[in-house]
């Protein structure tokens, strides 16, 4: 299943794995819509799961962020500015005209955010589990 939390993406902080499940719980929502029928009308819920995207990916990073800056991360700029390209791309999906366009939407937020999550948290969050081990 796509979406589908696995063991590998554990960073080691429980607050942090917590949250980073619920992005994967959207994604799976989000994925879950494009396995609707064509015919059905999905504009209201797309929109519903990218607000709640948005809402959460802000909170979540404003976390690690808080968490990065609390603890000295030398990478803390360049880990900002991913999560910048996020909510922005985000934001470009939520003001964009996708009535007729719905079924494109739904393919390009589950490919954004399977890629993001994947490679985000495999790549670049791993680089700030050593602060865990600190403190």
């Amino acid at each position: 299943m796509a979406f589908e939390w696995k063991e590998r993406y554990k960073l080691g902080n429980e607050e942090v794995d917590k949250q980073h499940r619920k992005l994967f719980e959207i994604g799976a929502r989000a994925y879950e819509l494009t396995r609707l029928d064509n015919a059905y009308d999905r504009y209201d819920d797309i929109m519903e799961v990218l607000r709640e995207l948005l809402d959460y990916a802000q909170y979540h990073f404003r976390y690690e962020e808080s968490f990065m800056e609390k603890h000295n991360f030398e990478h803390l700029t360049h880990h900002a500015s991913e999560h910048n390209y996020f909510v922005a791309k985000v934001k470009s999906l939520l003001t964009r005209d996708i009535d007729d366009e719905q079924e494109q939407t739904l393919l390009e937020i589950t490919d954004f955010l399977s890629e993001w999550v994947s490679t985000h948290i495999m790549f670049e969050d791993r680089k700030y589990t050593v602060l865990f081990q600190k403190f």
